[in-house]
Order: structure tokens, then sequence, then C-alpha cells
């Protein structure tokens, strides 16, 4: 049995006004959306080649640097703002020459990228000394002798003081557990375990 055909809805005034009014709005809207000029970032498409200008908070300053997005936080460190005491050692993410502090906690600089770094409270090694006043961690490392070739030493110093901060300076063992990120070529690591245990005690001071 066919179905019985529906009769053609009637337009009203209300409808015809409900249509009009919601027609006017969109209308009225996109010239607003195209006035607009949405940056690369904001569009998520960048061309190959093309930079991006961003912000990094970097040792308490802000820096504003142009960037591709490829470009790692290490690479921006190092090669736009000329912080060279970030280390570049396997670029890899295996070695920790590369650690910096991103928000009071330890990042390998080579695995995350600049641009995601925006917002973000970052520290350097420059950045620790608070004038001719070194570190506790820096004269620890110095008074012991926590460094041989010093290709790592930043990255060492970096994480230590974020070790100390964590809590994780308790013990030698601990300590060399919460180091093991960090590696030494030259083999320092007993030295560098005495420099973080004493630092850790003059902080808890």
């Amino acid at each position: 049995m066919p179905e019985p055909s529906r009769p053609a809805r009637a337009h009203t005034r209300r409808t015809v006004l409900k249509s009009t009014a919601v027609t006017a709005a969109g209308t009225a809207f996109l010239p607003a959306v195209a006035r607009a000029e949405p940056t690369a970032l904001s569009r998520g498409t960048i061309a190959p080649g093309e930079s991006a200008e961003i912000t990094l908070s970097v040792n308490g300053r802000d820096r504003v640097v142009a960037v591709e997005p490829r470009v790692t936080l290490l690479d921006a460190l190092r090669e736009r703002l000329g912080l060279t005491g970030t280390k570049k050692g396997c670029d890899r993410g295996e070695c920790g020459a590369c650690t910096v502090l991103v928000d009071g906690e330890r990042v390998k600089s080579c695995l995350t990228l600049a641009v995601m770094r925006q917002g973000s409270d970052i520290t350097t090694v420059e950045g620790l000394a608070d004038g001719d006043r070194l570190h506790p961690v820096q004269e620890a490392f110095i008074r012991h002798d926590a460094f041989q070739c010093g290709a790592c030493t930043s990255g060492q110093v970096m994480s230590a003081v974020a070790c100390i901060r964590e809590g994780h300076a308790g013990t030698e063992a601990e300590i060399r557990e919460w180091m093991s990120g960090n590696l030494c070529r030259c083999a320092c690591y007993q030295n560098i375990v005495a420099a973080v245990a004493d630092a850790a005690r003059e902080v808890r001071r």
C-alpha cells in the first residue's frame, strides 16, 4: 500500500522571520571572520621553509625569535638566541647534555620543538647564577672537580638542580638513579654524585 503523501509544510509569518534572522546573523559574522588575519601558527599550516615568530621566556626574559616549526628548542636556544651553554650531544635524547628546565622540570631540549614551549618558563645554565654568585650546584661541581671535558657538564648541572628540588638526593644510590638520564663520557660519575649530595645538603640548610 503506497505511503500517504505528507502535506507540504506551510510557511507562516513566524517561520519566515526566524529564517531571515538566522541568515542575517550568519552574513553579519562572515566579514568579521574574513577581517581576522590568522598567523601561520594559528592556521596550523605553515609552508615548507616558512618561519613563525614566537616568544620564549628564557632566564626571566621574553625573547622574540623566528623559527620554522621543525626547529627544536635546543637549536632555538643555541643558534637563534646565542645561549650556547646548552650543549648538543647525541641530538637523540640519549645523553642529556641538552637538559634545561621548563616550568621547573627537566626537559631534553633536543626532543621538544621551540613552538611548543611558548608560555613556558625556560631556564638554561646561563640563568642559574645570581650575578657573580654561582648556584650551589655549580659551586659544588667546582669543589668536587665533577667534570673533565665539560661537554656534559651543563646538562648534568641542570639535571642536578631539578633532582635536588624533586627531593631525590637523599642517598648516593638515589642520586645515581635519578641522574641516570645524563651520561658522562669521561666517567666522572663518582665526583658528580658527590657534588650533587654536597649541594643538596647546602640547599637544605
